[in-house]
């Protein structure tokens, strides 16, 4: 195993060129000049994720505040879980993006971790305006409390939470490398049951501007799983003797797990209880959402080698691929919505 500890970026080193020199342990000024950064991809990625900006407020609830009460027993307790749980994971994710932010010697790559961050506290801010929306003060503080009490949402976050200590408490090289896998399984896998339970209640018009919220935060994780992917392959690349058949190994079996966790939590809060989607479908999934990120960090679809090729959902494509613009799936633009004011505040949508 590496011993090749990481050292914080300096706020400023004036013999250092603004180029950085490496992306962990290099040498930098810290000045960002976006005409002068090592990595190419680092500026179309900053412009996509300025592009993406949006806020909670530019969505108008009325409509779900309505049709919340409307919903089955079910469809309700299982909304809430999916909140309650999407909120821990985004809390989570602002504190790892600092934390790598403070390693990353290229100025670039820390000023997209500063941004990143700050989209995960703008999905943490809509979480708390969809509840507040459709839910009493009470109620809202309970889904903010799941975690705390169900034990297979424990059981996941703890998988991630624990495979992010050991970057946090020895920030090695290789641990580097191995909280990128566990950060991809959060945003690229973790979200993705929950995901379809809200598209699959948008196919039968059902709190539809919940959904397109959804929307918008599965497009920023899709940019986010990019941006980490980015970094993890240029991490193997400039520290080769990290790239071992232990950490292949590694990496295929933490997916596993992540799935296995996923698809666990998914036959607990949606099973085979909604018109639509079957936990057959729904494991398939899980499983052919493994491998794609799997592969994309470089690994191949090795997680679950007879899982489908192909989305075992394939409705959900308009929904979820976000990345090929289609990010409003009733052509629904946020410029459309009426947006909250002074006059008609946070609480009256």
């Amino acid at each position: 195993m590496t011993t090749n500890h990481l050292t914080k970026r300096t706020i400023m080193d004036a013999d250092a060129p603004n180029r950085s020199t490496g992306i962990v342990n290099g040498k930098s000024s810290n000045i960002l000049n976006w005409d002068d950064v090592r990595y190419s991809w680092a500026y179309p990625k900053y412009k996509t994720m300025l592009s993406n900006f949006w806020t909670p407020f530019e969505i108008n609830m009325g409509n779900d505040i309505k049709q919340f009460p409307q919903l089955t027993d079910a469809e309700q307790e299982t909304f809430l879980k999916i909140i309650g749980l999407l909120a821990l994971l985004d809390s989570i994710q602002s504190d790892y993006a600092g934390k790598v932010a403070d390693y990353l010697t290229d100025s670039s790559l820390n000023a997209l971790m500063i941004m990143l961050a700050q989209q995960e506290v703008i999905h943490n801010h809509s979480y708390s305006y969809v509840l507040s929306s459709i839910v009493s003060k009470q109620q809202q503080d309970e889904v903010f409390e799941y975690w705390r009490t169900e034990p297979t949402l424990r059981k996941r976050n703890d998988f991630v939470t624990n495979g992010y200590k050991a970057f946090a408490e020895e920030p090695t090289v290789e641990h580097f490398a191995q909280s990128i896998v566990y950060d991809v399984i959060l945003e690229g896998l973790f979200f993705y049951s929950g995901f379809a339970f809200f598209y699959n209640l948008a196919r039968n018009q059902k709190m539809v501007s919940t959904s397109t919220m959804i929307n918008y935060i599965n497009r920023d994780e899709q940019i986010h799983v990019g941006l980490f992917e980015k970094i993890y392959k240029e991490l193997l690349e400039e520290h080769p003797s990290i790239h071992t058949k232990k950490h292949e190994e590694f990496v295929i079996n933490t997916f596993r797990q992540g799935a296995e966790l996923e698809i666990a939590w998914g036959r607990e809060v949606i099973g085979n209880r909604f018109d639509g989607i079957t936990m057959n479908e729904l494991e398939q999934y899980i499983q052919y959402m493994a491998n794609k990120r799997c592969h994309q960090l470089g690994h191949g679809r090795n997680v679950f080698p007879d899982a489908p090729i192909q989305n075992p959902l394939r409705w959900i494509v308009a929904y979820q691929e976000v990345d090929q613009g289609k990010t409003d799936f009733f052509e629904q633009k946020s410029r459309q919505y009426t947006k909250t004011s002074d006059a008609n505040g946070f609480d009256d949508l």
